[in-house]
């Protein structure tokens, strides 16, 4: 693509070109801190859009690999009641009960009775759920690969241990940010 003013426009701007209309704008702007923060929302998008496209390929969306990833947390054998899913991934009960539907739908989970309180449900990772689930991992680990391999051994340890620094400090500030705002379904 040209490097033509209609060319450039159609373009996201380089972080530089964000920090530098950002300080046109606001002075007191701290260049060092704009350019961590814009550069870690930027690519926090950007895998996002990537992890979205790998769960796309194997047919299942984010909201499904949310309560995959939550069942295969648990441990075997991977079977969670659903307000205990739906107080870990902040959602109301009813947008639970919709997902688990669509879910056991499509033969990722199972939803029955337990059998010692037959009024309890409970929600189990199918063979075809875990399955979806370690190619989705597979899928990952290999774009996560890619994605640091010019950092050294020591470059991930040190950037591993910075923005663990980061989270702890705004887990401390908000500490009930964990949750959706908003249920994703």
């Amino acid at each position: 693509m040209s490097d033509t003013p209609q060319a450039q426009s159609s373009q996201e701007p380089t972080l530089d070109e964000l920090i530098a209309a950002y300080q046109r704008e606001y002075r007191d702007l701290d260049p060092q801190v704009e350019k961590v923060v814009s550069a870690l929302g930027r690519l926090n998008r950007r895998m996002n859009v990537a992890y979205g496209r790998q769960l796309a390929d194997l047919g299942i969306s984010n909201a499904e690999w949310e309560v995959l990833k939550h069942l295969v947390l648990a441990g075997d054998p991977y079977r969670l009641g659903p307000g205990e899913l739906a107080k870990r991934l902040g959602l109301t009960p009813a947008a639970m009960t919709h997902r688990i539907d669509r879910m056991a739908g499509e033969g990722l989970v199972t939803r029955d009775r337990d059998e010692n309180n037959r009024v309890r449900v409970i929600v189990e990772l199918t063979d075809e759920g875990r399955s979806k689930w370690q190619e989705a991992m597979r899928m990952a680990t290999g774009f996560e690969a890619d994605l640091l391999q010019d950092l050294s051994s020591d470059e991930r340890g040190v950037l591993g241990e910075l923005l663990t620094r980061l989270l702890r400090r705004v887990e401390h500030a908000q500490p009930d940010a964990g949750g959706r705002l908003t249920d994703l379904d």
